[in-house]
């Protein structure tokens, strides 16, 4: 079993790692290059807004299902005719609150036919990832890594035809939209159709029932929330920026060129959660420390993080030129402040990962130790912390008052949970560990700053920036090969 979880977690890594970077760098980025930053930025507000009552559409049912169908496998029949009913229920929750919000913000009758269908598929990747719950509680690991990059696989397909294959004279951002309809709604059925096959049932007939509904989502509802708060703190940026410019939809396209990049990260640091969740989950209920592995896990995500995010920051404006070239009909006024702004946003967003790769980290110890009830509290302070710094700094500095809003906010949250975490498990102060941390911040930094010196191509000096800086995590004893080899074969024990 143990050998089973940890060639499946590899395969789910692999997939993952290359496919959807492949989305983001290659599709996502070459519209975005395509439509250009302002109909992007229009278009990415509106999905950030389509995102924010996103929790509607799942109330932390796809958890509750997850664990409830690992533990009685008889009961996902049950389960699978009652959760649809209610889905559906909630997709209709979802868009009456989301329209509701549009018209009261005043969105313009093209935000809102965009709106149409970002809505749809918000509904359509809540229904993948319900239906993924059933796979995973089923332990059928490896069927729920090959749907987990289907849905992109899909859409890279499609788009590269639009886009490079001259079926449409010119490539709008409602085709990039139409795309991913295609790929949730395929993925979906697929999807469905295997739930269905190892549910056992020919004709499959939905139910309701509302005492077991109504359960389901008291259960559920702390978890919720959580999410709730969460998106709006990590997806309001853009909305805001949209609003409160006269020119918002291009400040939000130039945040939007950054953020993407900050997504593609994120997905390396929330596959390590998800292998880190349910060891902690383990050992807490059978009351082992957890120190030595939460130190470790720690490590290994905070020193790759620390890396990227200083190389980000130091190199950003040559990595933004690169991936964003000057756009059909942009003038080289127009191109150079774009690259300028959006790369002072990117430096500060990527920065925004040392502390998002520290939540994923003691945010999921919380989370494991049931501790809903502080995440809630630190997520909503983030939340009201972060849309006050918007609210101040979004008029003086546009989008780079928001990623600053976003830097003060991730941070402040990763050292409230480290404190949480430190009182709730009586954690002592590794003084050791920090003066190491402290020295590996710092000497990455120095590292950066001489490598820009160096005679060669940018791209040169990045690499060599990158294993100087892995060298010195090695020589000061952050993180060694043996260390790597221990967290694998814990995590297959």
């Amino acid at each position: 079993m143990q050998g089973k979880f940890v060639k499946n977690l590899v395969l789910l890594l692999v997939l993952n790692l290359l496919i959807k970077p492949f989305w983001i760098l290659g599709i996502d980025r070459t519209v975005q290059n395509t439509v250009g930053a302002e109909e992007y930025g229009f278009y990415f507000a509106v999905f950030n807004f389509s995102f924010l009552f996103n929790i509607l559409l799942d109330l932390g049912i796809t958890n509750f299902n997850n664990k409830n169908i690992a533990q009685n496998k008889q009961l996902l029949t049950k389960y699978l005719s009652n959760i649809l009913v209610l889905k559906l229920i909630l997709f209709l929750l979802y868009l009456s609150i989301t329209f509701a919000s549009a018209f009261f913000i005043n969105y313009s009758q093209e935000q809102l036919r965009l709106l149409y269908f970002l809505a749809l598929n918000q509904f359509l990747l809540s229904f993948i990832l319900y239906l993924r719950s059933n796979l995973g509680g089923l332990h059928l690991f490896r069927t729920d890594a090959m749907i987990s990059v289907l849905d992109r696989s899909l859409m890279i397909i499609i788009c590269a035809v639009l886009i490079w294959g001259n079926v449409v004279d010119e490539f709008k951002i409602r085709y990039y939209i139409y795309a991913q309809s295609a790929g949730y709604a395929i993925t979906a059925l697929v999807t469905f159709l295997l739930v269905i096959q190892y549910a056992q049932r020919r004709l499959f007939r939905l139910n309701w029932n509302f005492p077991f509904l109504l359960a389901i989502v008291r259960q559920s509802f702390p978890f919720a929330v959580l999410v709730l708060l969460m998106t709006f703190y990590n997806r309001i940026d853009s909305v805001m920026l949209e609003r409160l410019l006269e020119d918002g939809a291009r400040y939000s396209g130039i945040y939007a060129s950054a953020y993407r990049l900050l997504d593609a990260t994120n997905m390396i640091a929330y596959l390590f959660a998800v292998l880190l969740l349910p060891i902690f989950a383990r050992m807490v209920k059978q009351r082992q420390s957890i120190e030595e592995l939460l130190k470790l896990a720690f490590t290994l995500i905070i020193t790759p993080a620390v890396i990227i995010a200083i190389a980000a920051f130091f190199y950003s404006g040559q990595i933004m030129e690169l991936l964003y070239p000057i756009h059909a009909g942009e003038t080289i006024e127009a191109f150079h402040y774009r690259i300028h702004e959006s790369s002072r946003v990117f430096g500060l967003l990527m920065t925004c990962f040392m502390a998002i790769a520290t939540t994923y980290i003691f945010g999921t110890l919380l989370t494991a130790n049931g501790n809903l009830k502080h995440l809630n509290i630190i997520a909503f302070s983030g939340m009201v912390l972060n849309i006050i710094l918007n609210f101040l700094l979004i008029p003086v500095f546009q989008a780079t008052g928001s990623a600053v809003a976003s830097l003060f906010t991730q941070f402040l949250v990763a050292v409230v949970q480290i404190m949480v975490v430190r009182k709730l498990f009586c954690l002592p102060t590794n003084h050791g560990f920090l003066l190491r941390l402290v020295l590996f911040f710092g000497g990455t930094i120095l590292i950066a700053g001489l490598s820009q010196m160096l005679p060669f191509p940018w791209k040169v000096n990045l690499v060599v920036m990158g294993i100087c800086s892995l060298s010195l995590a090695l020589a000061i004893r952050m993180v060694s090969l043996r260390t790597i080899y221990q967290l694998v074969r814990y995590g297959g024990e």
